[in-house]
């Protein structure tokens, strides 16, 4: 095996470790999101999402890729459910594609595309698989889009009405729910960068898009309540960093690191905590009030059971004058001579363990899990196997951190990688891989990576 930097494996990780270690009641799982792969994208009634339409106009999609096939789950779902249950992964985190189940985003309901969702989640049922859902992962139907979408506040509505379709339909049979999946990214990327769907730019559409998904979360989190049995479990997700200045001690640089945990890390956890906005240590968000009508402050919290960290580097800031409001830029892993994944992430699996740290500090926070995490690094088949030692430490450092926050007393209750198997991904197309299966994407075959039977060996309690 390739020896691996010391970064892979940071001091304070434990040596070995075993799933006992976290206890019984700990949850393990792995990650999927319904765009990525499902496929299928104008099948059975299914209406075109966001990003059905963004990748067919833009060039920002590396080699003009789309997910029309992609890993065709809505077709093998139930090879891949085999695998799952192969694996000894007994929890299942997977969204809802809101255009496959309401084509225009409201109105008419495509029954095809609910009896999609309850044959997958009967699979589960039926191998032994616990189902995690998740309402919104990044792709909102087009229809909604041509209507303002997340900068409409009547998005707060068409959200809600489908919070409440599904979990009728489901609510009997799927006990953990996730209301959006990392609000900030699509927000940011989609609404001020324009590199994600639906690609448009400017501080008007981000400040819009981010107090309707902060209501929005708010809403669907009561929209379950009031629907799903009192069993139910209901969470939300957020993308963090744990993030350090370039310079510690240089006070500009100190306050850079301040505003950009502000954006990247607070936004939308503290509205939901009762806290407001981090509008202090980012006076930009004073300008949200253009869109915060009144009785808004008192609708911004509800009570998660849960809330899901999804962590997967750290990044280093510094004061930038060329970027303005912000006024910080990000040094990237590759400029500062460390190691970095395919994504251009830095390794850094103390990151996890320090934004669990930092969640978990809020008086009102409520257990944590880690939703996501994982890496992406070149892989092959290799006489039948899929030698990935840096994913697989990767996630064994990542996992030791898990268990030095739980020893410490940090409330996580449960790990998800991400992803089961290899997808689409996103505006980087099909080059990175993420899986714990590898997908070859133009004969559909799966091969297990040794990552995958490493995890396999960890659930069923080897050392590891």
């Amino acid at each position: 095996m390739t020896p691996l930097p010391a970064a892979f494996f940071p001091p304070s990780t434990p040596a070995t470790y075993t799933r006992a270690d976290f206890g019984p009641d700990f949850h393990w799982g792995t990650s999927t999101a319904a765009y990525q792969i499902e496929g299928a994208w104008n099948l059975d009634g299914k209406g075109p999402s966001i990003w059905d339409a963004f990748v067919r106009r833009r060039r920002t999609i590396k080699h003009r890729e789309n997910a029309d096939i992609t890993c065709d789950f809505y077709h093998l779902y139930k090879e891949d459910l085999g695998l799952l249950k192969q694996m000894g992964i007994k929890d299942f985190r997977f969204s809802t594609s809101w255009s496959r189940i309401l084509p225009d985003g409201v109105g008419t309901v495509n029954e095809k595309g609910l009896d999609f969702y309850d044959r997958l989640v009967d699979g589960c049922l039926e191998r032994g698989i616990t189902p995690w859902l998740t309402l919104y992962h990044w792709d909102l139907p087009l229809a909604l889009q041509r209507r303002g979408g997340w900068t409409n506040r009547a998005i707060v509505g068409w959200f809600t009405e489908f919070a409440q379709l599904i979990a009728n339909r489901l609510g009997d049979r799927v006990r953990h729910w996730m209301v959006l999946n990392e609000p900030m990214v699509f927000v940011g990327a989609g609404h001020m960068l324009g590199i994600h769907a639906p690609g448009r730019r400017g501080l008007g559409s981000f400040l819009a898009a981010t107090h309707h998904a902060a209501l929005a979360q708010a809403e669907g989190g009561r929209a379950l309540r009031a629907t799903l049995p009192a069993t139910a479990s209901i969470g939300t997700t957020y993308s963090c960093s744990y993030v350090t200045p370039w310079r510690p001690g240089l006070p500009r640089d100190e306050r850079a690191t301040r505003r950009a945990d502000a954006l990247l890390n607070r936004l939308f956890v503290e509205p939901a905590l009762g806290l407001g906005y981090p509008v202090a240590d980012l006076p930009i968000l004073n300008w949200l009030d253009y869109y915060v009508r009144p009785g808004d402050e008192a609708l911004l919290p509800f009570k998660f059971d849960f809330l899901g960290v999804q962590n997967y580097t750290r990044e280093v800031v510094r004061h930038s004058p060329y970027v303005p409001l912000l006024w910080a830029t990000l040094v990237g892993a590759k400029a500062r001579g460390m190691p970095y994944t395919q994504m251009g992430w830095e390794v850094y699996p103390e990151s996890i363990y320090h934004m669990l740290k930092q969640f978990s500090s809020y008086s009102a926070a409520p257990p944590l899990l880690v939703t996501e995490n994982g890496a992406a690094f070149p892989d092959e088949v290799v006489a039948g196997r899929v030698p990935d030692y840096a994913r697989q430490a990767y996630l064994r450092a990542c996992i030791g951190q898990v268990l030095r926050a739980r020893r410490e007393g940090i409330p996580v209750e449960g790990y998800f990688v991400w992803s089961f198997t290899d997808n689409f991904e996103w505006a980087e197309g099909y080059e990175p891989r993420f899986g714990l299966v590898r997908v070859d994407y133009d004969t559909q075959q799966r091969t297990i990576k040794d990552s995958g039977w490493w995890y396999r060996d960890l659930l069923a309690g080897n050392v590891c």
